[in-house]
């Protein structure tokens, strides 16, 4: 199994294997969601999209983010947090963010198509193994325009970067330390707004439910059903 990486920037060309991955937060909030119950999650890229698809089926919520901030007429930010307590069972989401699900929409030359984050990681990592595709390409969703030769980002990204990283060395059957990955979740520019006061609307507790490394024994795939992008939960079917 070979890898590579995009960003945003050049994702639209990948095909075969995609795994779009935003550690902070879409994709953590997501699995934190269907772990609430929420049987589906309908993944846009615009807020008036998102809004629409809202007012089309009674009973979703909406959730996610404009610029990081909550986003006017949504039910739900882009925090984990906010699921706690609440039973989802059975419920439609609707998510816009800034960076995953666009990563999500714009992949759309992907045939099979993946989103992840740390919370299940090791879920998604046994899936890509039991498909087992010659390739599977990385859409580092937070990766900003400064790139090194080897596709990794520079700075912006380094979560996503380390997720990608983790999850290689789970397909090469490795069992790396967990400690080096939440290190640089934490000491990534996005994870380090997480903890600025000068930045009210962002949950410092959203780092510590990211970084529960394989908490939820799910992947997350996505398909293209009647001209949406709905993504379900994969859990113990492939491991049979």
């Amino acid at each position: 199994m070979k890898f590579q990486r995009v960003t945003l920037a050049n994702c639209a060309a990948a095909s075969g294997t995609v795994v779009v991955i935003d550690v902070l937060r879409a994709f953590s909030t997501a699995a934190y969601a269907f772990a609430a119950g929420v049987k589906e999650i309908i993944l846009t890229g615009e807020v008036d999209e998102a809004l629409g698809l809202h007012q089309r089926f009674p009973g979703s919520y909406v959730m996610g983010e404009v610029g990081g901030l909550p986003a006017k007429g949504f039910d739900f930010g882009n925090s984990p947090a906010q699921f706690a307590g609440w039973d989802l069972r059975g419920r439609r989401l609707i998510q816009r963010t800034s960076a995953g699900t666009q990563g999500v929409v714009l992949s759309a030359q992907a045939e099979i198509l993946l989103a992840s984050s740390f919370v299940c990681a090791r879920a998604t990592a046994e899936y890509l193994g039991w498909l087992n595709p010659p390739q599977v390409t990385f859409v580092i969703s937070g990766a900003g325009p400064l790139q090194q030769a080897d596709g990794k980002p520079v700075g912006e990204g380094d979560e996503d970067a380390a997720c990608a990283d983790y999850l290689e060395a789970l397909l090469h059957g490795l069992s790396p330390d967990t400690a080096p990955f939440i290190r640089r979740v934490r000491e990534s520019p996005d994870g380090q707004v997480h903890v600025d006061p000068a930045q009210p609307f962002y949950v410092a507790t959203d780092l510590d439910d990211c970084t529960q490394i394989d908490r939820f024994d799910f992947a997350m795939q996505v398909r293209r059903q009647d001209g949406l992008l709905v993504m379900h939960k994969v859990t113990e079917l492939y491991r049979r």
